[in-house]
């Protein structure tokens, strides 16, 4: 009855099937494994101590290299870096908010001798269009402390990527945004000051990035659940078909459905007629009609 399984079109199906299956439940068992980092970044992230609070350690530390990216476990810990500011170069960064107030953060880049490290000097209230008085860097070298965050990116709250600011704004805070407006390298990261002059108030630091069961975690998880999904209707879809072909088999066998064969129409000869003609002709022939 399941011979019909060894003809070329089923032995197709069930390849298919078989490759469909071990993919589904890889797919589902990547995903999952994602939602079980995001777990442990979060349970490290509890443990880790608040951004801001640990000791500060040099920066040379943390970010061994220029280019060297502010990552999950050095993303809050503070730093001390020795240098001086660069007075042509302090940014605006408009939009900011501080304790639910909106404002502006002050920018400035401290160089040392590898390059330039963006420093947010503090927050100040107001339009950065029209900003007031700005406190200037300070002169000569500086030892400064502050926390380190990573680069910002677009979509990251109060991140501008739009462009078409004024001079002396920035809507972003990442090497990439300053890579263009200073002539010397810029580090991968920045540091929020832990005090900050006045009249500026300093930025709080923020929690590193993804380090909390937020939506995207269980949306990895929903998608773990909808591919082992898919490998079982896999499965159902390939069993439903089999059974129905060995009905229609066994439906054939007894009877009860014509083959493909008798529902043929005849085959006409070259005169025109076909198999069936022939026979009511003979059968005519045979038995004259009287008048």
């Amino acid at each position: 009855m399941y011979r019909f399984l060894l003809t070329p079109r089923w032995l197709g199906i069930t390849l298919v099937s078989l490759l469909a299956i071990p993919f589904c439940v890889f797919m589902g068992t990547w995903q999952l494994s994602r939602f079980d980092a995001r777990v442990a970044q979060h349970r490290t992230a509890e443990r880790a101590p608040r951004p801001g609070t640990a000791p500060a350690v040099p920066l040379s530390r943390a970010l061994p290299t220029v280019k060297t990216p502010v990552d999950q476990a050095t993303s809050g810990r503070n730093v001390t870096v020795t240098g001086h500011y660069d007075p042509a170069h302090q940014y605006l960064v408009p939009d900011r908010y501080v304790d639910n107030r909106g404002g502006f953060y002050v920018l400035g880049l401290l160089r040392t001798g590898d390059g330039a490290l963006p420093v947010v000097r503090g927050w100040l209230p107001g339009d950065a269009d029209h900003p007031g008085h700005v406190p200037a860097p300070p002169p000569g070298q500086v030892t400064v402390t502050g926390t380190l965050q990573a680069s910002e990116a677009p979509g990251d709250d109060g991140v501008d990527s739009d462009g078409g600011l004024p001079a002396g704004q920035l809507g972003m805070i990442s090497a990439a945004s300053l890579v263009n407006l200073v002539p010397y390298p810029v580090y991968n990261g920045w540091i929020t000051l832990v005090d900050a002059a006045a009249p500026m108030k300093p930025v709080p630091p923020a929690a590193p990035p993804n380090t909390g069961l937020d939506m995207q975690a269980f949306q990895n998880l929903g998608y773990t659940g909808e591919w082992f999904v898919f490998a079982g209707f896999v499965v159902f879809i390939w069993v439903r078909l089999a059974r129905r072909e060995a009905e229609v088999a066994r439906d054939r066998a007894l009877g009860l459905i014509p083959d493909e064969d008798d529902d043929a129409e005849p085959t006409p000869d070259e005169d025109g007629t076909t198999a069936g003609d022939e026979v009511e002709a003979d059968a005519a022939a045979s038995h004259p009609v009287t008048p």
